[in-house]
């Protein structure tokens, strides 16, 4: 049978907002701002920028997930989704934009905005993704959602381009208007394509407590599947150290390493290049291996990751191990996503994977805090907050044991 056919303006429009939020993710989070705000903001001497950045990353992220389920429910029962996506994405870009009013010493401030820009972007995934099923048949969910992967991948790597100038001139206050503009820009076609929300069928307040009493309803779900509450409970500790791994690495590299700015720009890009190459190289054998065997895997590799740049003083080595690292990066997400939809009770696939989104926000919360605290408490000691950081790459392999190996979808719980 045919592939039922695409509007392809809609999912052109949809790709591209992905395309313009991964600057902000590639410059803001992963690079150039979380460096800026821990060494010059902050002052990172003693370890206090980490803590004070991972204070920062964990608010956002509580935040996100504890509002998730609810908002949620209200965008989709009330009417409100697309609305819902504008006040987000304006709330990040807002934030970024006035990043350039932050001045050093002005901690909370810069705190303040940091919190609220990371809760915009990271909330706007919510309804964003919301509109794959819309946009895209069944038959075709999985090309659109790599094709905008791809395209947010491609989003990443103009966004770095465009910085890197800007920040070998330390001009940092047009760095972040420049992430702010290019967020506005391709982000413009999916509000004006995309149609306008459907009238709700109850008013706000009905819908959010009716989205606190699904969220029950799904934690009970996930929890009554023993491989399911299994997998989770790993998936919340390794997937930890993968995000704070995304969130500390530029500032780990440039503290303890002395890379520069425009170093930690052509670093990630490096890193983005080796992470879709290992989404590509590792596809096949996820199917012919089974996922959990994949995430094994990469889970010792991530583990020996943590110990060799704890203990690497030289800049071309520790590239070197960001590269292997990036290898993993899609790989182990690929995967994990691979055996979630394997251990799904048949029926409950779109609730689960709204519950799966859910763990793996709440989960950024512990790695970021352990991080910053660590490296603070032992007056700047990175090595010894990265290797803290990889316990969790141990207590997630460990916890995964639990799990079948080919574990076959369950049955709803009776």
């Amino acid at each position: 049978m045919p592939p039922t056919p695409l509007d392809r303006r809609r999912v052109l429009a949809w790709c591209l907002y992905d395309f313009a939020n991964s600057a902000y993710s590639a410059v803001i989070i992963a690079t150039v701002f979380s460096v800026y705000f821990a060494r010059v903001i902050v002052g990172n001497t003693t370890g206090r920028g980490d803590q004070v950045w991972g204070w920062a990353v964990s608010t956002s992220m509580v935040i996100v997930a504890l509002t998730s389920p609810v908002l949620g429910a209200v965008a989709d029962r009330a009417g409100v989704r697309k609305r819902l996506l504008l006040a987000f994405t304006t709330l990040c870009i807002l934030c970024v934009a006035l990043f350039g009013t932050i001045q050093p010493g002005m901690v909370w401030w810069g705190f303040a905005l940091a919190v609220l820009a990371n809760v915009g972007f990271e909330g706007s995934l919510v309804y964003y993704n919301a509109y794959l099923p819309d946009i895209a048949p069944p038959d075709q969910r999985g090309y659109v959602s790599g094709l905008g992967y791809g395209i947010g991948y491609a989003g990443s790597a103009l966004g770095l381009v465009i910085a890197l100038p800007l920040v070998n001139a330390k001009l940092w206050s047009v760095t972040w208007l420049s992430v702010a503009l290019f967020f506005v820009v391709f982000s413009i076609p999916l509000f004006r394509i995309m149609p306008a929300d459907a009238p709700g069928d109850v008013p706000l307040w009905r819908a959010a407590q009716d989205g606190i009493a699904n969220f029950r309803r799904i934690l009970g779900d996930a929890l009554g599947v023993p491989d399911l509450r299994r997998f989770l409970t790993a998936l919340f500790f390794y997937i930890d150290g993968v995000e704070t791994t995304i969130f500390f690495a530029s500032i780990y590299a440039a503290t303890t390493l002395g890379f520069t700015p425009g170093e930690l720009v052509l670093m990630f890009l490096a890193v983005q290049l080796s992470a879709l190459v290992g989404a590509v190289l590792f596809a096949r054998p996820i199917d012919r291996w089974g996922p959990k065997r994949v995430i094994d895997m990469s889970l010792v590799v991530w583990v020996a990751v943590a110990v060799a740049t704890a203990l690497t003083h030289g800049k071309a080595a520790f590239l070197a191990i960001a590269i292997i690292a990036g290898t993993q990066l899609g790989t182990v997400q690929a995967a994990s996503r691979a055996l979630m939809a394997s251990l799904i009770p048949k029926g409950k696939e779109a609730e689960m994977f709204g519950f799966y989104a859910v763990v793996g926000k709440s989960s950024a919360v512990l790695g970021p805090i352990v991080f910053g605290t660590v490296s603070h408490a032992l007056g700047g000691n990175q090595r010894a907050a990265v290797l803290a950081v990889g316990g969790f790459f141990v207590l997630g392999l460990l916890l995964l044991q639990r799990v079948a190996r080919r574990p076959i979808a369950a049955s709803p719980p009776g």
